[in-house]
């Protein structure tokens, strides 16, 4: 089975950003953590829990940069952005430089894709508000224009110009390449369930391959799309626009770009929202193996209300969640052997990898739970198409068979800002059993997802840390209880982290919270993005 969702950070973003198949958006349900506050000393960790802690403990804490401007970067910071028409009603568009290498200024430059909608409010302007809908890979610029730009509450709208950079590597910001469309079509569909050596040894090859074309194709790029390194782009953004401050909203990985900023730059921090938040003190496999728990609990989450359904096709009222889980992996084993028809124009069939990822797809929103039922009906009964059409979203491949540069970019930023979860098989297949156990349906596929990195052409720059971002502005972290792709208990760790952080909890379903129908989340962020106050403490939303 091949699912590769999350190689090393989640791949997600706000709900509506990922709405990628007819009416349904690609959020995650469901990691079941305790509803005991922050700091309870009625939570008890295991002891795996408590050298986890100790290790995030001991981890180095980033730190800020001087507040002076280096001259060799003041070109970069005194640039005028030329704004332009660019074929989005309402929004203009730019093209802003950045140094490839901040160490080295005189190396050349990246050109970043930015674009912006004016404030459309008569009341005392706040400035730019900068979004990101996470990834990493995914397009902000394409968020903005598509959904944030007009999804966003009125009143946010009406007081901030709503602005948008595609991060270096990503979109239409000089984008990572790797392998073609047909190339890509393959290593969709590589067997990351391995059942014998030879496949064992195609999934390795597979992550080479992967690996090399992108060292062949974006030799340029690869040592400098670090998370630091586009937190430093947001700087001179913040620059270029005439903000003294910068104010922000960040979605799943975004909170890391958000959070990192804050470290960076604490005296630049305005008004910032990390909604979804990543633990930056976590290594590789410690974040893919809580992601594997949550993605297993999204699972049990979703057939325990399909259970309760009369289209349930993993069985009815008298089955168990366990025998809906074997249900699922007996139908995955099928596909295995045999693959069901699609239609598809490329002749591809619905294999187990396939099929996986669709299932994984699903996962992100309780609101695509009805399509997943329906898609399963039909693949069971050997209509491949619509769990294909489920996977094809989470790849971003379009109709006609090209994909965007999202995975591309996922890599190369992942592999990137920490070393690999694993050297090779060996290593893995010590973990295995841990990644089963923490998700009997996703687990052994989600554990070789996590090898992509150990090929990587670029050795990692970053290492798990901590971000005090001491001296910033109030920070409002986002945590939903039942979040898989970005755990609650990683929101509460950053919240802790920063010195000036806010945790709004969210008690409820689905990968983020903003704008996901909770009114009392939207009232709080909406409060604090105009008016600057942040929720008060211990403040919890349903």
């Amino acid at each position: 089975m091949h699912s590769r969702p999350s190689p090393s950070r989640p791949r997600g973003g706000h709900p509506a950003a990922r709405a990628r198949f007819t009416a349904v958006a690609l959020m995650t349900a469901a990691l079941l953590v305790s509803a005991c506050s922050p700091g309870s000393s009625s939570i008890k960790q295991s002891p795996a829990a408590s050298a986890r802690s100790d290790a995030a403990a001991s981890a180095p804490v980033l730190a800020p940069l001087p507040r002076a401007i280096p001259a060799a970067l003041a070109p970069y910071y005194t640039q005028r952005l030329t704004w332009r028409d660019c074929g989005a009603p309402g929004f203009q568009c730019a093209t802003m430089k950045a140094p490839l290498d901040y160490d080295r200024p005189g190396a050349g430059d990246v050109r970043l894709a930015v674009t912006r909608k004016a404030a459309t409010g008569k009341g005392k302007p706040l400035g730019s508000l900068l979004v990101n809908p996470g990834g990493p890979g995914g397009s902000a610029v394409g968020y903005l224009q598509q959904y944030a730009g007009a999804g966003y509450p009125a009143e946010v709208r009406a007081r901030y110009a709503m602005v948008a950079m595609d991060p270096r590597g990503v979109a239409r910001s000089e984008p990572v390449e790797c392998l073609d469309d047909r190339q890509m079509d393959t290593y969709t569909q590589t067997d990351v369930t391995p059942d014998d050596r030879a496949e064992q040894n195609a999934a390795v090859a597979a992550d080479q391959k992967f690996a090399q074309a992108c060292g062949a194709h974006s030799a340029r790029l690869l040592r400098h799309v670090s998370t630091v390194e586009v937190a430093r782009d947001m700087d001179v953004l913040r620059a270029a626009l005439g903000d003294a401050k910068l104010n922000y909203v960040g979605a799943s990985y975004g909170t890391f770009l958000g959070a990192t900023y804050a470290g960076l730059f604490p005296s630049r921090v305005g008004r910032v929202v990390l909604d979804g938040a990543l633990d930056p003190s976590l290594d590789s496999r410690t974040v893919n193996l809580e992601q594997a728990r949550g993605f297993e609990t999204a699972f049990q989450a979703f057939t325990r209300d399909c259970l309760r359904r009369t289209d349930c096709p993993l069985g009815g009222r008298a089955t168990t969640q366990a025998g809906a889980a074997d249900h699922l992996r007996a139908f995955f084993r099928r596909l295995d052997g045999h693959p069901v028809a699609t239609g598809d124009g490329d002749g591809r069939k619905l294999g187990e990898a396939l099929a996986t990822t669709g299932v994984i797809a699903a996962m992100y929103d309780e609101g695509a739970w009805s399509q997943l039922r329906a898609a399963l009906t039909s693949a069971m009964k050997g209509d491949g198409a619509a769990l294909l059409a489920l996977s094809d979203s989470y790849y971003e491949r379009d109709a006609s068979g090209h994909y965007s540069n999202l995975m591309m970019a996922n890599n190369a930023v992942n592999c990137l800002d920490l070393p690999p979860a694993f050297t090779g098989p060996e290593q893995l297949r010590q973990a295995q059993a841990a990644f089963e156990k923490a998700s009997p349906v996703f687990g052994e596929g989600l554990a070789w997802s996590s090898l992509n990195c150990a090929y990587w052409p670029v050795r990692a720059t970053g290492e798990p840390h901590r971000i005090t971002a001491k001296g910033a502005a109030p920070i409002v972290v986002v945590g939903t209880t039942r979040d898989p792709a970005t755990p609650y208990r990683w929101a509460r760790s950053l919240a802790g982290q920063l010195s000036s952080g806010h945790l709004l909890t969210y008690a409820g379903d689905g990968h983020t919270a903003f704008l996901r129908g909770s009114t009392c989340v939207d009232s709080a962020i909406d409060t604090y993005l105009l008016h600057g106050t942040p929720p008060t403490p211990g403040k919890r939303c349903s």
